[in-house]
């Protein structure tokens, strides 16, 4: 089931949230694109303590239950992103992640498990934490961290879920 495809009319609401509401200096943005593509892409800054900029979307629809992996198609710069769940609609809550590095301007197709997703918080892993039921997903998301200082750019296709 795709649940983002970026040359249908119909696309999410994304938004950008950086480390400026920390005090960084990290500029980003989310672009759709006429060629069915959308590009996530910016400048990452460690000074005053920032180092991450993100993107995500509320889903319109709940996930079905039986629903148990998702499936991303992107085009990355040769840095590490992790795409992100949240299965709260509020912004300071439990994200889910899954960690995937890119080739630089190859496109690639990325499989990752619900049950392999990893509870944080404010880059912190958390112990106890279930995990991830589909219908609980509200919103999903990308995120650049990991003190890689400069300039990115990632391309997605589509986002779905099986």
């Amino acid at each position: 089931m795709i649940i983002e495809d970026f040359d249908k009319e119909n696309h999410l609401d994304w938004i950008v949230v950086n480390d400026g509401v920390m005090g960084g200096l990290s500029r980003s943005r989310m672009e759709i694109l006429e060629d069915g593509f959308a590009r996530f892409a910016g400048q990452v800054s460690l000074e005053n303590n920032g180092g991450f900029a993100s993107t995500r979307a509320r889903l319109k629809a709940p996930v079905p239950s039986d629903i148990s992996r998702v499936r991303i198609r992107v085009r990355g710069d040769g840095k590490r992103y992790s795409f992100r769940i949240q299965t709260s609609g509020i912004f300071d809550r439990v994200s889910y992640k899954m960690e995937f590095d890119t080739r630089g301007g190859e496109w690639e197709t990325y499989e990752f498990s619900l049950s392999e997703f990893v509870p944080t918080f404010r880059g912190r892993t958390l112990e106890g934490i279930p995990a991830i039921e589909a219908v609980q997903i509200q919103q999903i998301g990308f995120l650049i961290a990991d003190k890689q200082d400069g300039a990115f750019t990632l391309m997605i296709d589509w986002i779905e879920v099986t």
